[in-house]
């Protein structure tokens, strides 16, 4: 086990004299599961946190996603709900192959060669997420901001993302139980602003909730 990370896990597991953040302020100290996964993440982030980038932490414990750099928040996303076929392939440092694509607008006849600049609106609210060559990550919008209709043609989107997914794994001769899936719900906002924040080759360490 990483010292680095036992010593930053003791440090921001101990209450201090001020106010400072902690790493995991919902992190019971009594269950060794909790704490032993704590762990990992840290040694995970410590690599990380080591170099000039910036990274994410999906922490499914709290339902929050992390944008850090340097080891300190820049932005935080909450998850609706999350749901994963195989906790185990959540384990690790994971690399993002492609960002999403961005939704170009149309062109608008007689407006000139200038266009507005690409925004976060821009961006999709239903996406997946590539982590090779064991994870794949599936980012769909809260049916509860839509209507019912929208909201299953999402779902059925995702889904059917997955299954080009599972193919593609079969046919390269690798078994489809070593593709771990996770899925997350978010606001469609959220959603949006999560696909601006990814870049190709983004780091992404996943904390596992230990209920």
């Amino acid at each position: 086990m990483n010292l680095c990370a036992i010593l930053l896990l003791l440090t921001f597991a101990t209450p201090g004299w001020g106010k400072e953040p902690t790493a995991f302020p919902d992190l019971n100290l009594s269950n060794g599961q909790a704490i032993k996964e704590a762990t990992r993440v840290l040694e995970d982030e410590v690599k990380l946190a080591a170099r000039p980038q910036t990274y994410i932490l999906i922490d499914l414990a709290t339902k929050i996603i992390h944008i850090k750099s340097r080891g300190i928040d820049l932005h935080q996303i909450p998850i609706i709900s999350w749901a994963s076929n195989s906790p185990d392939h959540l384990k690790g440092i994971h690399k993002l192959t492609t960002r999403p694509a961005v939704v170009r607008r149309k062109i608008e006849p007689g407006a000139g060669a200038e266009q507005e600049p690409i925004s976060v609106a821009d961006m999709p609210v239903d996406y997946v997420l590539i982590f090779p060559p064991t994870l794949t990550i599936t980012v769909v919008p809260s049916a509860a901001e839509d209507n019912l209709l929208r909201g299953a043609l999402f779902l059925s989107k995702a889904w059917w993302r997955q299954t080009k997914t599972w193919a593609g794994t079969v046919f390269s001769n690798q078994s489809s139980k070593q593709n771990g899936q996770l899925q997350l719900t978010l606001s469609g906002g959220h959603s949006q602003s999560l696909a601006w924040s990814l870049v190709d080759g983004m780091a992404v360490v996943i904390r596992r909730a230990s209920d």
